[in-house]
């Protein structure tokens, strides 16, 4: 992404239309050309204006935050690198939640890409406003501008002591020009005050005293209430309806059919039967009376068990070339010692603890909605085309997220709560259940992957294939879409960071059956369990200790760069050069996660020791994270007794809040592997609540560490790197305590979980 800025000096009007503030003084904009993902939507287009400092009169200053917050910490983040740069003082610092707008540029907080993509915006953006306000108090004392200095809110003049609040100085600061950013004066790093520091979130007293607004928090008088009873296969439309002892519900106060059934599914809502009252409770009684025959689709006989077997029947022949270096069939053909292994991930759901809400007031021609969504833009975009109105009069509060994981990034929900506010014509807020979350999620995609590796007569490995099956996500945006893309393919196999000569990635068919979405860290999940587990898989077979046989596979400190041919590597949208798949990095992780593991340990399980450690490594979102497991198994259950977490993601703006990501990303990595698994037959979802898909409990976490390696490097990738590893780090120890592999998630299905 280029880093190009055109900083403006904006109206007090343009700046209040946006923010809703109610007082002026330095206002400034940044506006920079951001990149767009594969799915991005039209609203990711580059815009003038995006994000947002003032300064009042009264020296508070104003941080839009134009990223949704869903307990990353961005809120705090962002705008503790503007108060830095300003010289601010953080307790005088406000933050502001943006609006929908596409004047902030891309707005879609997903990809683990907030901080990395605007680190250095958002310092330009306190560096100019600090020259500016430098600029007008050396204009008040009639002195030069070196003489005066930005220092904890004030402006000082050096040679006499002079002191100007920052409030003072705001109103005249704003006449001023910007400065332009080749001619700004960035702080080093032995100047930052705020930037990597440990700041507390912003947003804490409130989540804690409760006063803290998510989406489903929104109410107001006069509102009313919808739960939706949705199809149960993809497609699937209403054939009969029976609604007359809902109906008969006190309270009810309508029940009204929504269109559905189109595909590709996009972001639009399923369809099915709403019903709306003033209270939830009603409306989650009635709709339990409703009586509806579906059609069938072809999705109907879709069941979840025989397509991961048809998935891993199909990774045993040969696909669709992706990319290739040497001559693997040469390689095959001459090994001394060949090993293969396949591995399956099932279905995946969100589960976030808070399941999604949307408020909506939809007039003739505007829409102004209030809800916990990562995309804001992607929100006015869809309500707009819903309702048949202009994107610019769709308004978008975007409240506190209760979890994300990218679901929220996904907009039907608001649509669907658009929609029933313009047919009732008032405001609708609809609510979805835990149960409703889990049946009708944009689900990870299940897979299967194979991986054969052939041994030199030296003991190095000298081939590796790998081969995916897995349903794309551009199948949720484009009929007929039948292989895995090239961007999720990126996700951990065609970087593949190992020293082989010759080496080959190829998919075979996978089509989709259900609604498909990017769930945190994305095809990392599957291509990490796989590459991860396979590569202990050798180690094993050559008799050597992981650490030391990774170490060698990894190979010489090097840049790797994986385009070949006519295949290019993504990279997660960075250049190549600024972001490089640094091996010494990645080796630097392996040693420091291997040294606080003892992994002696492995082998024992010959000696019926039942307690072994497991170690993964891998780089993700510019990332490189290293997850050490101990495990104690005993009578077939399982204990998780002890995980590590080494982390290099570069500059870590705020310590506390990678730390927390990435203990976070334990937790959640050990529940997808240990209990996720969605299940679907005849075309239907099984599960339904946390009693069959199951996180993990506070009894069943281990104790968690994490230590962040030092670096000056920009910063990388936070929310989502800590997440691939944590599945094969736990799959190895299970391994090393008792001779017995998992290649199939989730692991509660071959051990009980203590």
């Amino acid at each position: 992404m280029s880093d190009k800025q055109n900083i403006e000096n904006v109206s007090r009007r343009r700046f209040l239309q946006l923010t809703g503030l109610t007082a002026g003084g330095l206002v400034l904009g940044a506006g920079l050309s951001a990149a767009r993902p594969a799915w991005a939507s039209a609203a990711d287009k580059a815009a003038p204006l995006n994000l947002f400092v003032s300064i009042r009169a009264d020296d508070t200053v104003a941080i839009v935050c134009h990223r949704s917050e869903m307990g990353q910490g961005i809120r705090t983040g962002l705008p503790q690198i503007v108060a830095d740069e300003l010289q601010a003082d953080w307790d005088k610092v406000s933050v502001v939640q943006g609006l929908g707008d596409a004047r902030y540029g891309s707005q879609n907080t997903d990809g683990s890409r907030s901080v990395r993509r605007f680190y250095h915006t958002m310092r330009t953006m306190g560096a100019s406003a600090r020259t500016m306000l430098e600029q007008a108090a050396a204009q008040h004392w009639r002195v030069p501008l070196a003489e005066c200095a930005a220092d904890k809110h004030a402006v000082v003049h050096k040679p006499s002591g002079r002191r100007l609040r920052f409030g003072a100085l705001a109103a005249d600061a704003a006449k001023l020009p910007v400065p332009k950013p080749e001619t700004l004066r960035l702080k080093s790093p032995d100047q930052f005050n705020y930037i990597g520091k440990p700041v507390d979130t912003v947003d804490a007293p409130d989540m804690v005293s409760g006063r803290a607004r998510f989406g489903q928090d929104v109410y107001f008088d006069n509102l009313l209430i919808a739960s939706i009873e949705r199809p149960p296969v993809l497609g699937s439309t209403i054939q009969t309806l029976d609604d007359s002892a809902a109906r008969k519900v006190k309270g009810v106060v309508a029940i009204e059919r929504l269109d559905g059934g189109a595909e590709p599914p996009l972001f639009k809502p399923q369809g099915g039967v709403a019903v709306l009252a003033h209270n939830t409770w009603i409306t989650l009684q009635a709709r339990k009376k409703l009586k509806i025959r579906w059609s069938d689709t072809d999705h109907s006989h879709h069941d979840s068990d025989a397509y991961l077997a048809t998935l891993s029947k199909a990774v045993q022949q040969p696909g669709k070339l992706v990319s290739e270096r040497g001559d693997l069939d040469a390689a095959l053909a001459s090994a001394a010692r060949r090993h293969s292994a396949t591995y399956t991930v099932p279905y995946l759901a969100h589960a976030t603890m808070e399941p999604p809400a949307a408020t909506a007031a939809a007039g003739k021609d505007s829409c102004e909605v209030w809800a916990c969504v990562q995309d804001p833009q992607s929100v006015q975009q869809n309500v707009a085309a819903a309702l048949g109105i202009d994107k610019d009069n769709v308004k978008v509060n975007v409240t506190l997220l209760g979890g994300g994981f990218g679901r929220k990034s996904k907009p039907d929900f608001v649509v669907e709560a658009a929609l029933l506010s313009r047919r009732m014509g008032q405001p609708v807020k609809v609510v979805w259940s835990r149960e409703d979350d889990i049946r009708h999620d944009y689900y990870h995609a299940a897979s299967a992957e194979h991986f054969q590796a052939t041994v030199a007569k030296d003991g190095s490995i000298s081939s590796w294939l790998q081969r995916a099956a897995f349903p794309s996500i551009s199948g949720t945006f484009k009929a007929g879409v039948d292989h895995p893309s090239n961007s999720e393919l990126d996700l951990g196999l065609t970087d593949l960071p190992y020293a082989i000569p010759n080496q080959r990635t190829e998919t075979a068919r996978a089509d989709y059956h259900t609604r498909i979405g990017w769930l945190r860290s994305v095809a990392n999940i599957q291509n990490a369990f796989g590459v991860c587990s396979f590569a202990d898989e050798l180690a094993a077979h050559s008799g050597q200790r992981p650490d030391r046989f990774l170490a060698q596979l990894i190979g010489p400190d090097r840049h790797v760069n994986p385009n070949a041919g006519d295949y290019h590597y993504g990279n997660y949208g960075e250049d190549l050069e600024k972001f490089p798949i640094d091996t010494a990095r990645l080796k630097r992780v392996l040693a420091r996660v291997a040294a606080v593991a003892d992994l002696d340990l492995r082998g024992d399980h010959e000696r019926g020791a039942g307690e072994g450690w497991g170690i993964a490594v891998h780089r993700s979102f510019l990332s490189y994270v290293g997850i050490a497991t101990r495990v104690q198994l005993h009578d077939g259950r399982l204990k998780i007794a002890e995980m590590h977490c080494v982390a290099d993601v570069g500059l870590a703006v705020n310590p506390d809040r990678v730390r927390a990501q990435m203990e976070g990303a334990m937790v959640f990595g050990m529940s997808l592997a240990l209990f996720g698994e969605i299940r679907m037959q005849d075309g239907a979802v099984q599960n339904s609540n946390f009693d069959d898909y199951p996180l993990l409990r506070i009894h069943q976490c281990p104790p968690l560490s994490v230590e962040l390696v030092q670096s000056d490097t920009p910063p990388a990738g936070v929310g989502e790197p800590g997440v691939p590893p944590v599945a094969p780090s736990i799959a190895n120890a299970i391994f090393a305590a008792s001779g017995k592999r998992i290649r199939a998630l989730p692991i509660s299905n071959h051990l009980q979980i203590s």
